[in-house]
């Protein structure tokens, strides 16, 4: 598995995004504003502001390949997650998350299995990968999991 953070990736208004930048772990989250699993970012808000100061980035990528959950524009998006959620993480540029056109960063955070050993596709919004420091994922957690789940929070605090 290579580095994640050395995939190219675009902030939600377009604009280079250097992962590497943030020297802690990550949170990746597939995140979409029309989903019943929405409400995870109240979650999601919380653990980047309580876990931000020690290191952890939240980062979000938003998708509209499950039912069509996400589909605003960039501005829409932005003001969605800031307004209803109050969020402050990044969020990254809308991507598929899967199939033909999927972007990068997902055809490498998809390699790694999740508590039960399966990798693969990502299965509905809000999956999230916990990436390492240095790169690497080191945990997968299915949409269903909270953000708050005690074996989300005993990974993050495991890699701080």
């Amino acid at each position: 598995m290579s580095n994640v953070k050395d995939i190219p990736v675009k902030a939600l208004d377009g604009s280079a995004l250097d992962l590497s930048g943030f020297t802690g772990p990550l949170l990746v989250v597939n995140v979409a504003s029309k989903c019943g699993l929405t409400p995870q970012y109240t979650g999601l808000e919380e653990i980047a502001k309580t876990y931000g100061d020690r290191g952890l980035t939240v980062v979000g990528m938003p998708c509209n390949q499950f039912m069509g959950q996400e589909p605003g524009t960039a501005e829409e998006i932005a003001t969605f997650c800031s307004t209803s959620y109050g969020v402050t993480f990044p969020l990254l540029e809308k991507a598929d998350v899967k199939g033909d056109e999927q972007h990068p960063l997902y055809a490498e955070l998809t390699k790694a299995a999740d508590a039960d050993g399966e990798a693969g596709d990502v299965q509905w919004n809000f999956e999230k990968f916990l990436v390492g420091a240095d790169g690497t994922v080191v945990n997968r957690f299915r949409p269903r999991t909270e953000p708050n789940d005690p074996a989300v929070i005993s990974a993050i605090e495991a890699v701080l």
